[in-house]
């Protein structure tokens, strides 16, 4: 059974939205209204990200950007025009980060590391299983968010979001604070609004406590009820995927989303 979404468009004069708050929905809605492409948004959300990642407060939360993304996001934009409001799902060419142990195509040509030299320049064979879902339902993967290495299998002492590849991730709230549990580039990325959302992983926390600290909602999924293939493990028995986004609709889309049947009707 497939869910329908309706956005409904306000009679309010059309305004682009801030990212740092805008909803998917919103996002959609924009997207529907020719107010701006899903090329824009890509462009946008790269504008913040240098901004932001390495100059400025220098927050270390994306390691690493897709080429692919902005071609990805120009044949999403020609199929939209052609398609007209009936989408595939609710992240119709939305920008999403992932978590770097979450396994991207290699030919593509981002790394998937965990943080680590030991997995730079490794070839990748396939997507994971929940990306495989997020580009079936036309999502654009922005890139890879940084983490603490190894998802913080590595040594339980190492400081919350510093991995050897991507230096120390820092909370975007306070100066040099911790950002939280393995998944703090996907949390801090995401709380600044550097992309509409991000998936992470818990072992134990690593989705709630960043998300906690970054002014976010996640979702643990029950264990085994999102495909863990391609993602670098610590451990089957709590190893999980979920999505961390800055609304409960927001991460609700984002769940969704993952599914291929889902599709989404924009008025």
């Amino acid at each position: 059974m497939s869910t329908t979404f309706n956005l409904a468009e306000s009679d309010a004069p059309r305004k682009l939205p801030d990212l740092y708050e805008a909803s998917i929905a919103e996002l959609q809605q924009g997207l529907s209204r020719k107010d701006f492409t899903s090329v824009d948004l890509v462009k946008a959300y790269r504008a913040r990200i240098e901004e932001v990642n390495f100059k400025g407060p220098a927050l270390r939360c994306v390691y690493e950007l897709n080429p692919s993304a902005i071609h990805q996001a120009a044949k999403l934009d020609e199929k939209r025009a052609e398609a007209g409001s009936v989408l595939p799902s609710p992240l119709y060419g939305i920008p999403i980060l992932l978590k770097d142990n979450i396994a991207t195509i290699s030919f593509e040509g981002m790394d998937t590391t965990a943080g680590s030299h030991a997995l730079l320049g490794s070839v990748v064979p396939f997507d994971a299983g929940v990306v495989k879902k997020l580009r079936a339902g036309s999502a654009i993967i922005l890139g890879k968010a940084s983490l603490t290495e190894w998802a913080h299998a590595r040594d339980k002492d190492m400081p919350s979001g510093w991995s050897g590849i991507g230096g120390q991730t820092t909370n975007a709230y306070y100066p040099k604070a911790d950002p939280s549990g393995s998944s703090a580039g996907s949390g801090v990325a995401t709380s600044i609004g550097l992309a509409a959302a991000a998936l992470g992983t818990e072992t134990h926390g690593s989705l709630i406590w960043p998300s906690g600290c970054n002014n976010l909602v996640g979702i643990k999924p029950t264990v085994g009820l999102t495909s863990r293939a391609g993602v670098i493990p610590i451990t089957p028995s709590q190893d999980t995927v979920g999505p961390m986004a800055r609304s409960l609709s927001d991460a609700a889309a984002k769940a969704l989303g993952n599914s291929p049947r889902t599709s989404a009707v924009v008025r």
